[in-house]
């Protein structure tokens, strides 16, 4: 399903806040007088000389190491063409933001007023001592391969221009795969490249590097087959020319094994891939629409092999699962290049990675079945948490053999584990939770319609495909905030008016009437009670005329609870339920319970959170490292908690012998692998620390995260209840648009799991 994107919301995505999406953040500590004499004048001078001195010790001193230009002239940005240097900054900013999430990478943009190419290379060219590497974007051809070229030639750090050398690597490795399927050697396929663009020219180059002949080549631009009669070729495409008999790209086509589409929308006929041979691959690799409709070309042969550049079909050719990681094991081992040998070796590692069993983690998060290699999966899914261990090393190795790497990786199981240090797990995370929502969307009913947040949220569920909302409110009143505000609906969406709803509130009346007539609650109340949305929307809920219900946007976190226990109520064989946040920041994700619901649990009761937390922890795919919390660690100090938490741990244990808990200790040492190595080696926190925390009461567990969120920067999903016999979420007061759609998201695959059991 394509993402409608509203003008309106795309400027308000760069203006809320601060303008933009990236600042620059210390990362030494600047609390003292001592600190900013350090950090600048006088203490700035030691590393200065140091590095004076030997210039190679700027990547001990600074964060050169780790920094990557991204630059541009902005001549053939996106789809938009030649716009200029100022109106390519958003995307420049974009890309900045992707090496940041998926490989841990800093980024500088920078924005170049230059188009004469040797002008533009004097530029970059001057910004070696800046930057560890540099990232060329949105530079039209053929300038483009002059500018590359001579950059890796005259600098000694990694230079790649994404848009040739990334798609090249990502369709190599899916092309190596594809014709691995059908049997095919590339040394004998005939290709036709349609496009003659950088992109097009670095993929054929790289399909040659792994054996395809040029002369079983045909490459076609805008005016047909590029022949060596037509006059007036360039030397990038005179290289490609070829002497057959073919002029337009139809001829090309007939009896041809690949098809590789970089150019435009609809070029494509089904007659022409009836015209290819056996096995026919077509990597239609044109964004947003491909040179032939995916579903077309599927209809149109059985025995086809596809791929695309879009989300919403199979075999996604995506750059983000290219150039993160290749410039991470380039960084890493401080290559002077990235030559053919580490492209080369990004490709086997993605083709190879591809073949490996899948984490259900990611088969879940796109699918219900297994992913497995075959035709609907030649390349891995860009939220797979393996990509970063398995290109970076290959290419860190790559740069190593072939001569081009100044430092040296010995230790590589270390290695992986600093890579999966670095990498961006926290939107990855909730990423994998609403594609797996998109692949079965449930019915989510909305307590609070008349709150323009939720029905902006009910839009973005909407158009994205994770969620069927269910409105409840008055009608009028909320169409005069949909007015307001601008927000669009489709027609299909339901809208509720509890009010109004005579027959279906007086055959919940009645139902709840028979559940709670032993607990004080008469025919009248029952009747009345079904107008307050929370429990007419938990009555939905519970009798399947939806699957989850969310609340809590504008009132507190018991009066919202509270219907829902009431009809819902928990799960078979769970005694209570519990609030669990789940905690992101750049260091780790964890998992923070009871913070919402058990004010005071005893120790029997801490025991049911912990189970309630650890199916709750696994629910995310983690496994949970449980650390009971206390002001004491391990007996350190006497009092009611320690004891109580001491007792519940005891407790824990013995009732849940696979799970990995230990306490009473303090947070800061439980968060801390080496404190606990050091000061308590028996505890079975030792090795990596605590995900999970479990706090020893609400007071301490709510405190905790609301000052992580506001003081720390930490981003918290949630509260998610635990223990509910059917999906039920409470929002967060005054949460935003993008918490509500988070929240759905897991509310639909909390419901999916339910479905299943």
């Amino acid at each position: 399903m394509s993402i409608k994107i509203r003008k309106e919301d795309a400027l308000n995505y760069h203006t809320q806040g601060k303008p933009g999406k990236i600042e620059v953040v210390p990362t030494k500590v600047l609390s003292s007088q001592l600190d900013l004499a350090l950090a600048y004048s006088p203490g700035v001078a030691e590393p200065c000389k140091e590095i004076a001195a030997n210039k190679d010790d700027v990547y001990k001193y600074t964060a050169k190491g780790n920094l990557v230009g991204v630059i541009t002239n902005g001549t053939a940005v996106l789809g938009l063409g030649n716009i200029g240097p100022d109106a390519s900054k958003p995307v420049m900013e974009g890309k900045g933001v992707l090496f940041k999430k998926f490989a841990g990478i800093d980024v500088f943009d920078i924005e170049i007023n230059e188009e004469d190419p040797d002008e533009f290379i004097k530029i970059v060219k001057s910004l070696e001592p800046t930057f560890g590497g540099i990232n060329l974007e949105d530079i039209k051809a053929p300038e483009s391969f002059k500018i590359e070229q001579t950059l890796r030639e005259e600098m000694n750090i990694p230079i790649m221009h994404d848009d040739q050398h990334g798609t090249a690597i990502i369709s190599s490795a899916a092309l190596i795969n594809a014709l691995e399927l059908i049997g095919k050697n590339i040394s004998e396929i005939q290709i036709v490249v349609n496009g003659a663009g950088a992109a097009a020219v670095a993929c054929t180059n790289l399909y040659m590097a792994f054996g395809a002949k040029r002369e079983n080549i045909v490459m076609c631009d805008s005016k047909g087959v590029i022949h060596e009669k037509r006059e007036n070729l360039d030397a990038v495409k005179s290289q490609f020319a070829t002497n057959r008999n073919v002029a337009t790209l139809a001829d090309a086509m007939v009896d041809s094994d690949v098809f590789i589409g970089l150019s435009v929308a609809d070029i494509v006929t089904p007659e022409m891939v009836k015209s290819m041979a056996k096995d026919p691959i077509v990597f239609a690799l044109a964004n947003p629409s491909p040179e032939i409709d995916y579903d077309l070309a599927i209809a149109t042969r059985d025995d086809i092999i596809m791929a695309t550049g879009r989300s919403d079909h199979p075999n996604q050719v995506n750059n983000v699962l290219g150039f993160p990681y290749i410039f991470r094991g380039a960084l890493d081992v401080r290559a002077t290049t990235i030559n053919e040998e580490m492209k080369m070796a990004a490709v086997l590692a993605l083709a190879h990675l591809t073949k490996e069993p899948v984490p259900d983690a990611v088969s879940k998060a796109y699918d219900k079945s297994t992913l497995q290699f075959g035709k609907d999966y030649l390349i891995p899914k860009p939220l797979d948490l393996r990509l970063i261990t398995s290109i970076s090393p290959a290419v860190a190795k790559a740069a190593m053999e072939s001569g081009v790497a100044k430092q040296k990786i010995t230790d590589w199981d270390k290695y992986d584990d600093e890579l999966q240090q670095r990498i961006g797990i926290d939107q990855k995370l909730i990423s994998r939770i609403i594609s797996q929502a998109k692949k079965n969307p449930k019915r989510v009913v909305f307590a609070e319609a008349n709150n323009h947040k939720i029905l902006k949220a009910a839009q973005v569920l909407q158009e994205e495909g994770i969620a069927h909302p269910i409105l409840l409110g008055k009608k009028k009143e909320i169409q005069a905030i949909i007015e307001e505000h601008h927000i669009e609906l489709s027609d299909n969406c339901i809208f509720i008016d509890t009010y109004k709803e005579t027959e279906r509130i007086e055959r919940f009346a009645k139902l709840y009437y028979e559940k709670r007539k032993r607990k004080g609650v008469t025919l009248y109340e029952a009747n009345k009670q079904m107008r307050e949305r929370n429990t007419f929307g938990a009555m939905m809920v519970e009798h399947g005329e939806a699957d989850a219900l969310i609340s809590g946007l504008t009132k507190d976190y018991p009066k919202t609870i509270l219907p829902a226990l009431q009809v819902i109520g928990v799960d078979k064989g769970i005694n209570r339920v519990a609030g669990m946040y789940i905690i992101n920041n750049q260091k780790d994700t964890f998992f923070f319970a009871d913070t919402t619901v058990n004010t005071d649990p005893t120790a029997h009761e801490l025991v049911d959170i912990i189970e309630l937390t650890a199916r709750g922890v696994r629910f995310f795919d983690f496994e949970p490292r449980m650390a009971a919390l206390s002001y004491s660690n391990f007996g350190s100090s006497k009092g009611d908690v320690p004891e109580k938490i001491r007792k519940a741990v005891q407790i824990a244990k013995q009732k849940f012998p696979d799970l990995l808990i230990d306490g009473d200790i303090q947070a800061n040492v439980a968060l801390n692998p080496e404190i606990i190595q050091e000061m308590y080696p028996f505890s079975e926190l030792a090795e990596k620390g605590a995900n999970t925390l479990i706090f020893p009461d609400l007071t301490s567990g709510n405190i905790a995260y609301k000052l992580l969120m506001e003081i720390g920067g930490a981003e918290a999903i949630g509260p998610i209840l635990l223990g509910m016999k059917k999906p039920v979420h409470i929002l967060q007061l005054g949460s935003s648009v993008r918490e509500i759609v988070n929240m759905a998201a897991i509310a639909v695959v909390d419901a999916q799991t339910n479905e299943l059991l």
